[in-house]
């Protein structure tokens, strides 16, 4: 596994990890479920320069969807939650609801929040645009002021109400 840091105004500092087969990781160093670099991972800056580029570009407001190959691990539950995370488009958000809904598992809110808290691809996997049902923000990684913050960025109106 190959890993790296990139440090952001508006996120702090994030961790990525991937191999050959694509981006395995973005997490919040100190959110709730921070990565553990393993004694055999190797630190590679370069590897992950496009990715860097790309989250530069979003954080700018330059950018609304990522050019990036991901490799995310889990259930097949899991993966159902991460795939329909990808489909909510830039600017919008979405109650847990919808993504029961969404997966055909309309009984499976709760289950769905506990997947969407443990997207281990922050971020690009957008689970900052998943908010409760009555409108209110609910868990995220990295804190309820950065997801606030990360879903202004895409849609300054979304949030007023």
């Amino acid at each position: 596994m190959i890993y790296d840091y990139v440090h952001t105004d508006l996120a702090g500092t994030l961790v990525l990890a991937g191999d050959e087969n694509g981006l395995r990781h973005l997490n919040f160093v100190g959110g709730k479920h921070p990565v553990a670099i393993q004694g055999n991972w190797q630190r590679d800056a370069a590897h992950f320069t496009p990715v860097k580029t790309q989250l530069a570009a979003y954080f700018a407001g330059e950018r609304k969807s990522f050019d990036v190959d991901l490799c995310p691990e889990g259930t097949p539950f899991q993966m159902a939650v991460w795939s329909a995370l990808l489909k909510i488009p830039y600017g919008k958000v979405v109650s847990y609801e919808w993504i029961a809904r969404h997966i055909g598992r309309p009984g499976a809110v709760r289950a769905v929040g506990a997947a969407n808290g443990r997207n281990p691809i922050s971020i690009i996997i957008p689970c900052h645009r998943v908010i409760g049902k009555n409108g209110n923000l609910t868990g995220y990684g990295g804190g309820l002021d950065l997801k606030q913050r990360l879903i202004q960025l895409e849609n300054p109106n979304v949030l007023s109400g």
